[in-house]
């Protein structure tokens, strides 16, 4: 099967930042204390359910997937670039870091207690959104909680440039109202959402930065659930892109 060419684009891109990414995003992240209180959050509610590890889906070089560990949860990461994958095993040689897609996860049913997506959806179609959000349904325990954060608004940017590289990558700003909307399609029920205004370093190029914890119900098991094929077969996703890196 041939492979989508925004997920091609997407791993080359990564490859070639690899090593920059890593010095400069985590900094950034240790700034974001929003995102890190949602954070907090939702590993107290993975531990109290106690259904099995977190997938930190699009992990980069893995500190957020180490973050994770340091408040107990049991983490482990997956992103598409085999050069971040390698730059996040030799960073946190003591936790399991694996190439994949979120598209596809080698992952069996309901084999996760909790999903953190962070800004890796970003570089997705928004009409593709659906299949992946059915993909996560899938891997969650039932009771399983998800976490996604996204930058919120509805443009498209192409990026030339990022992180000291030439490059070629589609970026989306999507409204939270919309991801919430899928996310509910797919069978999963939003609990919280954040968004905040950018930070004096995120100024003037960025724009609100979303956090959304849902979760699948305990008895997801015994309901109907909306697959990714229903809902492209009998409800238009009509999403307008965005635009921003993960």
């Amino acid at each position: 099967m041939t492979e989508p060419t925004y997920l091609h684009a997407t791993r080359v891109a990564y490859d070639t930042v690899a090593v920059d990414y890593a010095k400069l995003v985590p900094p950034a992240f240790e700034n974001d204390l929003y995102g890190r209180a949602m954070i907090s959050t939702f590993a107290e509610l993975t531990l109290a359910l106690d259904a099995g590890p977190v997938a930190d889906l699009g992990c980069g070089p893995g500190h957020l997937t180490a973050h994770l560990q340091s408040l107990g949860v049991t983490a482990f990461g997956i992103d598409l670039s085999p050069q971040t994958v390698a730059v996040a095993r030799r960073r946190h040689p003591d936790l399991r870091f694996d190439e994949g897609s979120m598209t596809d996860l080698d992952l069996a049913d309901g084999s996760l207690g909790g999903i953190i997506a962070w800004y890796s959806i970003v570089h997705t179609p928004p009409e593709l959104l659906p299949a992946v959000f059915a993909e996560f349904h899938r891997v969650l325990a039932p009771g399983g909680h998800l976490l996604i954060a996204f930058k919120a608004g509805d443009r498209l940017r192409h990026l030339k440039q990022a992180y000291g590289h030439e490059l070629s990558l589609d970026v989306y700003w999507t409204s939270p109202d919309r991801i919430a909307e899928l996310l509910s399609r797919t069978g999963l029920v939003v609990d919280a959402q954040l968004i905040r205004e950018p930070n004096e370093q995120e100024k003037p190029r960025q724009g609100q930065q979303a956090y959304l914890v849902a979760r699948k119900p305990a008895s997801a098991g015994n309901q109907e659930t909306r697959t990714a094929d229903n809902l492209s077969r009998d409800e238009p996703t009509d999403l307008i892109p965005g635009d921003n890196p993960r």
